[in-house]
């Protein structure tokens, strides 16, 4: 009897150690679904995305955050024309509107540039961090800045605040300042109405003439993504791991749809959405791209994309594109989410793609993911043009870093490095490349 029971006490252990066993694996192995176009798919590209009046109005180019570039049509070999040193981190890219080039430097100073020279045309130092792009409003002169809390800008300070400010763009006048948590989110701009997300959870609509709340949804965690708009919602993502649907002029919540729980818990979102094909994509920290219905907000596919994914995605051709701290850029089909090809680069990909003129661009970053618990690949920083189509590389510069790498207008291309930003233009054309109409 006693043998019995010791044999049935080894084989019951083995069965508890390969239930464990199993249970270990499965939850740390990444959520993969394949997707279909047959669901809440629509294979025209941008349909609903209007070309901006100014030639770079926002992050990610327009509303939908496509990270494409419309219709401009540079392509490298380029020169270089000017650089302009911000003197500490761009974290996030410049926009362009006006005949300015507006940057926003990551310990405060918010820099207008003459887009043609360079030369520094105002200034205003808040004093705050920025960790996100300016917004230009393309129907009135008005440029829209995010700001945290103040220098030396720690993670989880008590009672500290940040806000929005409006500022004219010829003088850099404040018009008027909305105080919220501290504000890592780049404005979105719809119409009359701007959008970002808190660190004090909550999600803010406010009319962008005078600055006064139109509505605010709280959330479940701190707000770092920015917002993106499609279909009169607006969509976005929070550190508890949450995406969220909610109705641009309401602010009521129409969906909200999380990233895969592994024992127990979600990673955050940092990586902002983008609207495209009537979905929403989106990667998460666990190293897992998402498409969620933009109308329903189901799981349409889920695919594994390396360690970790910081960046938000391009939409481009029926593609998404997006890098990872593997130091992957991936191209994956933007119905099924399969990997139709992937480019190794030679450090982890912090920044979201762009594409423009057929090629996708990106940049890697040297020292991103110093203190990660999973794999991060090492190397130099850089940026790379890639044809979007096979993945080839056609062009590299030794600069770039935390930011999308380029932003443009009709004249110049606008590369972003660490600190410095540099005005390129094609070598083999002295002329001006204008897309249709006259940017402003």
């Amino acid at each position: 009897m006693k043998r019995w029971l010791i044999i049935g006490g080894l084989v019951l252990l083995v069965g508890i150690g390969t239930g464990v066993a199993i249970y270990v694996r499965n939850e740390s192995r990444p959520k993969e679904l394949k997707g279909s176009a047959k669901e809440e798919f629509d294979a025209r590209e941008q349909r609903k995305q209007a070309t901006p009046a100014v030639p770079w109005p926002t992050y990610g180019f327009d509303t939908g955050r496509t990270h494409t570039a419309g219709d401009l049509r540079h392509r490298p070999p380029f020169g270089r024309r000017w650089s302009f040193t911000a003197r500490d981190t761009i974290e996030f890219p410049p926009s362009v509107g006006y005949r300015k080039l507006f940057v926003a430097q990551q310990r405060g100073p918010f820099h207008a540039l003459d887009a043609r020279t360079g030369a520094e045309r105002w200034r205003k130092d808040f004093g705050r961090c920025a960790a996100s792009s300016p917004t230009v409003d393309d129907r009135r002169r008005v440029v829209y800045q995010a700001f945290m809390h103040p220098i030396q800008c720690p993670q989880n300070a008590p009672g500290a605040d940040g806000f929005v400010v409006a500022l004219d763009v010829d003088s850099g006048k404040e018009l008027w300042r909305f105080k919220a948590g501290p504000v890592e989110s780049s404005p979105l701009l719809v119409k009359d109405t701007l959008y970002f997300g808190s660190w004090d959870h909550k999600v803010y609509a406010l009319d962008a003439r005078t600055g006064k709340q139109l509505w605010s949804y709280e959330t479940a965690d701190k707000v770092n993504t920015s917002a993106a708009y499609g279909d009169g919602s607006v969509f976005i993502a929070n550190d508890a791991g949450d995406v969220y649907a909610l109705g641009a002029r309401s602010g009521k919540k129409r969906w909200q749809s999380s990233s895969e729980a592994q024992f127990g818990s979600r990673e955050f979102f940092y990586a902002t959405p983008t609207f495209a094909y009537d979905r929403v994509y989106v990667g998460n920290t666990d190293g897992t791209v998402y498409a969620y219905g933009a109308k329903s907000g189901k799981l349409r596919w889920a695919r594994p994309a390396g360690s970790y994914v910081y960046a938000a995605a391009a939409a481009y051709r029926g593609r998404i594109y997006v890098g990872s701290y593997d130091g992957n850029l991936y191209a994956l089909d933007a119905a099924t989410g399969e990997v139709d090809w992937k480019h190794s680069a030679p450090a982890a990909i912090h920044a979201a793609p762009q594409v423009m003129n057929g090629l996708v661009y990106f940049a890697t970053c040297s020292s991103c993911g110093m203190a990660a618990k999973r794999s991060v690949k090492r190397g130099p920083n850089g940026t790379f043009a890639l044809d979007a189509d096979s993945g080839k590389e056609l062009w590299r510069s030794s600069q770039g870093k935390y930011a999308s790498p380029i932003v443009a207008d009709e004249r110049y291309v606008f590369q972003i490095g660490r600190t410095r930003v540099f005005a390129l233009r094609e070598r083999k054309a002295d002329r001006d490349r204008r897309p249709p109409g006259r940017p402003r």
